[in-house]
């Protein structure tokens, strides 16, 4: 109740309201049950501690964030994607699902204590010179940066100006500078190319308001009358997802019947199941799904639901495993609350939290293997390596299938003085012939074209 009133009072008054309306709403506190009387303790030690704080500290202190940060880390410690949102975080997030920002085109959030790029955004500065998921960023403009708020900030500016990245990447020795100019970052979630005639391919790099739209409109192109799709290839590769809405729409397009995901939370209104809906616009052709460690929640549900409906074959490697939903809840002077609501479920009944989606054909990607990589495919960090995150299901590891200790896998080092320039990835390859050169995309043409092979009679 508290964290609805008015953050310009007073921080001990607001503390000891939430404790005087806890006790009201509850009875006397010789009437609570143990466990309130447990939660009525705490708050008085927290109103204790404040004041002490604020009397006694060596140097002036900001009230005002001294209690963000006091509920930062209350949901911060729930695991690791719930989190207060200030009032700029708050309208950061509603740009980032509609609209366009000026900056460098990455997707950051603090992970284990360290600002961690989640992904580039593709065909972004960010993503054109190398930047890459996973990256720990450590410096902006050659200036240590610890908090997001301030990170975000340093690195956004005016378009055609220049900013520093210093970032740390596992498996090098030194950090490693990326110098960026900034540009306008348009938010386009859908691109689309015919790899020959009859086959498609079609890129969703994130899922934002009218991804489900969008995609639609990009298939209605590719399939014609004068030239039927006999095969699509849906690149979800590093797309970190965004809204459950659109993940329910996109896994719809492709899906006549049936169960798309269950949610499952601890409250009844948080618990419910999506299902398919004809919507009269026939896709009969074989659909090959593209996914690797950078695929999250929002991908993970589509290759998931793809999957388990027998609709399309999944092909790459394992995915991220984010399988938790959060909710946006608005609260008082514009701050907002993300806050883990529920474990979302395949049709099948499984929970890809902290273990992924599995390919049904592994193909490594195509960055080139390192000698001391006998999979030939880069480390990505996964959801299980973050501290806190939650288990498949509640109160099981997700190793042993037991009660456990989560350990914090991750680590990081870096290079400095290398080649910032990366292999292309698939958001820059605009051809046919390009796309064709990527491995995994040739893989999955040649399993459609062989799949119609096939059909013929």
């Amino acid at each position: 109740m508290a964290l609805k009133k008015k953050f310009s009072m007073k921080p001990i008054l607001l503390v000891g309201i939430a404790i005087l309306f806890w006790a009201i709403g509850a009875g006397s506190y010789h009437g609570l049950s143990a466990a309130d009387r447990d939660t009525y303790k705490e708050l008085k030690l927290f109103s204790d501690v404040l004041k002490l704080v604020q009397e006694n500290y060596v140097d002036d202190v900001d009230s005002k964030k001294m209690i963000e940060d006091a509920i930062q880390g209350l949901v911060q410690g729930l695991d690791p994607h719930s989190s207060l949102l200030t009032p700029d975080e708050f309208k950061e997030m509603q740009i980032d699902t509609r609209g366009e920002f000026t900056g460098i085109g990455i997707q950051i959030s603090m992970r284990d204590g360290l600002i961690t790029v989640v992904a580039p955004i593709e065909g972004t500065p960010a993503y054109r010179i190398g930047v890459l998921s996973g990256d720990r960023i450590v410096k902006v403009n050659d200036e240590t940066v610890r908090d997001l708020r301030e990170a975000v900030k340093r690195i956004r500016g005016p378009k055609g100006t220049k900013v520093t990245i210093t970032v740390l990447r596992k498996g090098e020795k030194d950090p490693i500078d990326f110098e960026i100019t900034r540009d306008v970052i348009p938010i386009e979630s859908v691109r689309s190319e015919v790899l020959q005639p009859g086959y498609g391919y079609v890129r969703v790099t994130n899922f934002r308001e009218n991804t489900g739209r969008d995609l639609l409109n990009a298939l209605k192109k590719l399939d014609t009358e004068a030239t039927p799709l006999k095969g699509l290839v849906l690149d979800l590769r590093d797309n970190p997802g965004g809204l459950l809405s659109q993940a329910i729409d996109v896994s719809d397009l492709f899906l006549e019947k049936g169960l798309i995901l269950s949610i499952k939370g601890r409250r009844a209104r948080n618990t419910r199941e999506f299902k398919a809906r004809h919507d009269g616009f026939e896709k009969p052709y074989p659909i090959v799904v593209l996914i690797n460690g950078g695929s999250a929640s929002a991908s993970e549900i589509v290759a998931g639901a793809l999957q388990d409906q027998k609709r399309a074959l999944i092909l790459g490697t394992p995915s991220f495993g984010k399988g938790s939903v959060q909710n946006i809840e608005r609260l008082a002077d514009g701050y907002g609350l993300k806050l883990t609501i529920a474990r979302y479920y395949t049709p099948s009944g499984r929970s890809i939290q902290a273990k992924g989606i599995q390919p049904d054909i592994l193909v490594a990607d195509r960055i080139l293997p390192k000698p001391d990589d006998t999979k030939g495919n880069r480390r990505q960090f996964k959801e299980k390596d973050l501290r806190n995150h939650l288990d498949a299901e509640p109160g099981k590891n997700v190793e042993t299938g037991k009660p456990g200790i989560k350990q914090n896998k991750s680590g990081t080092d870096g290079k400095k003085g290398a080649d910032n320039k990366a292999d292309d990835g698939p958001g820059s390859l605009t051809t046919a012939e390009k796309l064709r050169a990527d491995n995994q995309v040739e893989r999955a043409l040649e399993i459609l074209i062989g799949y119609n092979l096939f059909r013929k009679p």
